[in-house]
């Protein structure tokens, strides 16, 4: 088995609990090289993860936080994953931790490619800690069903980022590849609420991975999935 389930009744209590355990392994990744990377996800779900984790006082100035996918908007723009992280992760002691984004000036994320990867390998890799999330339509970071560029983001082994154009969502995204998530020391999945535990149910059963793409990170050998679920926000 790849995956571990850890539930909880109440979001509160399982942040806390997640806190301290990326934060340990921050801990550890700065003992033995000196510094730390962590990649987060966007959306509601980590809000009080982060700030949970920014509460917590840890030498930041030593890690470097990116993030598992963004929208391809401004990073002022209200949808922005990178305002995300800023309003509510890179304040109080994490305010002294370095962000890297994944937002260009290009048109759009696929002509942004090369430019993203170099600097993720410069300035990022490799990543110590992944906080994944996972939509009720079975996505995890912007690996949408049926979007385009999503055969490349999950079986290029090449590929640290690839753009992606979900098929029902407003905007073109750049993601981290499974592979680059796959090469992470460790990997959590943060899901709240029984809709999601349904969705993460059908997930770990066989089945296409381009139908719940979420399987791509629950059904492989490489790094075991430390899933936090709590039944209610």
């Amino acid at each position: 088995m790849t995956w571990m389930l850890h539930q909880y009744t109440a979001n509160d209590e399982l942040v806390q609990s997640l806190a301290q355990r990326i934060t340990q392994d921050l801990l550890n990744a700065i003992d033995e090289r000196g510094r730390a990377s962590l990649a987060v996800s966007g959306g509601s779900t980590p809000v009080s993860l982060f700030r949970a984790l920014a509460s917590i006082d840890i030498p930041w100035s030593k890690v470097v936080i990116t993030l598992v996918d963004e929208r391809w908007v401004p990073q002022t723009h209200q949808d922005s994953n990178a305002l995300l992280v800023h309003r509510h992760l890179l304040r109080d002691h994490a305010a002294k931790a370095r962000f890297v984004g994944l937002k260009t000036e290009d048109e759009n994320p696929f002509l942004a490619v090369a430019e993203v990867e170099a600097k993720l390998l410069r300035e990022v890799f490799p990543l110590d800690v992944v906080v994944l999330g996972m939509g009720e339509d079975g996505h995890t970071a912007s690996f949408f069903p049926k979007a385009d560029g999503l055969s490349e983001a999950l079986q290029s082994e090449q590929s640290i980022c690839c753009g992606i154009t979900p098929p029902n969502a407003p905007y073109p995204r750049m993601t981290l590849s499974l592979s680059a998530l796959l090469g992470a020391r460790q990997l959590f999945l943060h899901i709240i609420g029984a809709k999601k535990k349904r969705v993460l149910e059908a997930a770990i059963e066989p089945g296409p991975v381009t139908e719940l793409p979420v399987r791509a990170v629950l059904n492989q050998a490489k790094v075991v999935m430390e899933i936090f679920y709590a039944e209610q926000d």
